[in-house]
Order: C-alpha cells, then sequence, then structure tokens
C-alpha cells in the first residue's frame, strides 16, 4: 500500500486490539500485526493488515507503533529486553501505548524511550468492546502535545473523544477514574435490578424509565441487557477491572485522596473474581449482589 499515511505496527491484537487495528486499515493505514496467538494475526491479515513473526519484525520499520495489551507487566515484556519495541524500533518512531496500566510504568516507559529517541504518548480508551468495533471510544492521553498532534489524526480513527491530558502518566490516571466510575456505576445499577426484581416490577420497563432520567448513564446503556438476560459474555473482564481497580486505590492511596466508596467496589470485584468469576464481564457485579441477596445465581 502506497500512501503518505505513517506505517503502523500494532502490538496486541485482544478484544480491543483486533477490531481497532481493523478500522485503521479501514481509514488506510498500512498496519502490520503481532500478538500471541496465530489466529488473531490470522484475522488482521484476512482483514488487510499485514502479519509479523515477532515484535522486532513488525516494529522494525514502522513510523507509529501502538500497543494494547491487559497490564503493566506485559507492557514492560514487550517494550523492554532485546527483542521489544525499544530496542528494535527505529529513532524518531513514536510509541501510542493503548493498554491500561499504572501511571508510574507509563511515565518510566516514556523515559526509557527517550534515551533510544523515541517518543511515548500513554493513550488508554474507554468504550469496551462496542466502542472498539464502533470507532467511538474515548481516549485519554498523557504526553508532550506535538506528539499528541502527531497521533491525533490515527487516534481519529479509533474514536471519537480524544483529549490530551497532561504530561506522560495522566491518561491512565484518568483512565483510572474512569474505571472507579464505571464500577461504582455497575454495582449501583446491580443493586437496583436485584432490588427491582424482589419487588415484583417489570424489570424491563423499569431500567428504561430510569435510563430516561438523571439515574441514566451509558453504563446502563450498554449494560441493560446484560443485567435483563443475565449475559455476562465478557465485552470487558472482572479480572482487568479487578486490576484498575488496584491501580486506582494504589494511585489515590500514593496522592492522598479518599476512596471509600471506590474500596468497597474494590473489594466486591475482588471478592466475584475469587468466586470464579473474573472471566466474566464486570456487569456480572449482579452475581455477588444476588449472592448477598440470597438470589439465584
Amino acid at each position: 500500500m502506497s500512501n503518505n499515511l505513517p506505517k503502523v505496527a500494532w502490538i496486541g491484537l485482544g478484544i480491543m486490539g483486533s477490531p481497532m487495528s481493523e478500522n485503521l486499515i479501514k481509514a488506510g493505514y498500512d498496519v502490520t500485526g503481532y500478538t500471541l496467538e496465530q489466529d488473531k494475526i490470522d484475522r488482521l491479515v484476512a482483514a488487510g493488515g499485514n502479519g509479523a513473526s515477532s515484535i522486532a519484525d513488525a516494529v522494525g520499520d514502522a513510523d507509529v507503533v501502538i500497543t494494547m495489551v491487559p497490564a503493566s507487566p506485559q507492557v514492560e515484556a514487550i517494550a523492554y529486553g532485546p527483542d521489544g519495541i525499544l530496542e528494535n524500533a527505529k529513532r524518531g518512531a513514536l510509541l501510542v501505548d493503548m493498554s491500561s496500566i499504572t501511571p508510574q510504568t507509563s511515565v518510566d516507559l516514556a523515559e526509557k524511550a527517550a534515551e533510544k529517541g523515541i517518543r511515548v504518548l500513554d493513550a488508554p480508551v474507554s468504550g469496551g468492546e462496542a466502542g472498539a468495533m464502533e470507532a467511538v471510544l474515548s481516549i485519554m492521553v498523557g504526553g508532550e502535545q506535538a506528539d499528541f498532534d502527531t497521533a491525533k489524526p490515527l487516534l481519529e480513527a479509533l474514536g471519537k473523544t480524544i483529549v490530551l491530558c497532561g504530561p506522560h502518566g495522566s491518561g491512565q490516571t484518568v483512565k483510572a477514574a474512569n474505571q472507579l466510575i464505571v464500577a461504582v456505576n455497575i454495582q449501583a445499577c446491580a443493586e437496583a435490578v436485584v432490588f427491582l426484581e424482589k419487588s415484583g416490577v417489570d424489570l424491563a420497563a423499569a431500567l428504561d424509565v430510569l435510563n430516561g432520567g438523571l439515574a441514566g448513564s451509558t453504563v446502563l446503556t450498554r449494560k441493560k441487557d446484560n443485567f435483563l438476560k443475565r449475559d455476562f459474555a465478557p465485552g470487558f473482564r472482572i479480572d482487568l477491572h479487578h486490576k484498575d481497580m488496584g491501580i486506582v486505590t494504589d494511585a489515590a492511596r500514593n496522592v492522598g485522596a479518599a476512596l471509600p466508596v471506590g474500596g468497597v467496589v474494590a473489594q466486591l470485584v475482588a471478592s466475584l473474581r475469587a468466586q470464579g468469576d473474573g472471566g466474566l464481564d464486570h456487569s456480572a457485579l449482579l452475581r455477588s449482589v444476588e449472592r448477598l441477596s440470597g438470589s439465584r445465581v
């Protein structure tokens, strides 16, 4: 493909990475992808991308490297070491990490990358699998204004609300706040669902009217069917929300911010995971309320 758009390497083709990378291909970008599962690489190739045999192979001549992996340890594993991104990407490349990790990991990555002449943005997203597929993600970015300006056209192929929030790590801090709000919101909805059902109300009708008023939210709109059908196929796994609640409680402690309700919901997420529900969607917080209320699970 010959065009003047930057060449993109994409590392991490999971629930989010696959549809996002495909949206870049649709927007005309030359995308070379690498991930641990060959079938995910095959999917990218079928969508018009190129497959790579390693991280080094993927990033060698890329202008922009985008990473979308589960957590800080995976970001460090793909970025550092002889086979990692920093040793194999060219000087002047822009590394955009869209994973949700600790703010400190993003700060450290930016410092180490700068030594290699590689620019970095942390650019975690909100909107889940549906937002990724529809290219309407909210993208919160940390880093330099000039690098943000370079990345913005590319990010506009992936999301709708794209905001530079401050220096390196700021995107991750805003993402942590996002996950706090989402988890507390899901928990409140779950408690309302169990209360409504035990009261014998028409649940679908009740959720519709609630969603039309001040109690309405994107969370309720996106998760209403999960609650109604007890469908907990993961758009966003409890395991990952557990990780994110750890990030936000830890970061809040570091800056001296109290999260009294957030702390409770973090424990409810942890208990759900301990009960074997870590692979379910985060709307499965409903199961924990049901257990506490002696309802069916």
